[in-house]
């Protein structure tokens, strides 16, 4: 993943436990556990910034979300750091619906790309937004729990706070 300058962060605490949160003047472009998160970018020359509008915007929606106060995000999002194809699986995540979940096999099928399981695998896995571009929604084709960058035994607690039951 490139992120382009200027590119802004902050710190919050959540539930799951301590997220990283990183914006762009166009909007919020990561969500990340500070801890057993896969696929971390390197923010050697990130700026932190506590008063950033989209990171306070963003703390808020997800204190609501966890809070079970809110049922999506509305945040302005900047999905610019990843490729076309990324940018394309990031899309079709946030039309899973809260409270359900779809495979990567209908995911990929959705999006015109029936043959790209695979790829369409390592894009969900590289999402940057965690828990906003729900990629926790994705599941195997047996409905079997698989990767999630955060750790599956968050990718439980995220499901079941949305009702599902695993």
């Amino acid at each position: 993943m490139k992120f382009s300058a200027p590119t802004f962060q902050t710190q919050i605490e959540s539930p799951l436990g301590a997220m990283l949160l990183a914006a762009s003047e166009k909007g919020l472009r990561g969500a990340w556990f500070v801890q057993g998160q896969r696929h971390m970018p390197d923010r050697s020359d990130w700026i932190h910034a506590q008063d950033n509008a989209f990171l306070m915007q963003a703390q808020e929606q997800l204190r609501n979300y966890f809070s079970g106060k809110a049922l999506s995000f509305s945040i302005p999002l900047d999905l610019g750091c990843g490729t076309r194809f990324q940018q394309t699986v990031w899309r079709a995540l946030l039309k899973i619906p809260r409270g359900s979940t779809t495979s990567y096999g209908q995911l990929s099928a959705e999006i015109g790309k029936p043959k790209a399981v695979r790829a369409l695998g390592g894009a969900v896995g590289r999402n940057p937004l965690s828990i906003i571009v729900p990629c926790h929604r994705v599941i195997g084709a047996d409905g079997s729990l698989t990767g999630y960058a955060g750790g599956l035994e968050r990718k439980v607690k995220l499901l079941q706070l949305e009702g599902l039951s695993y």
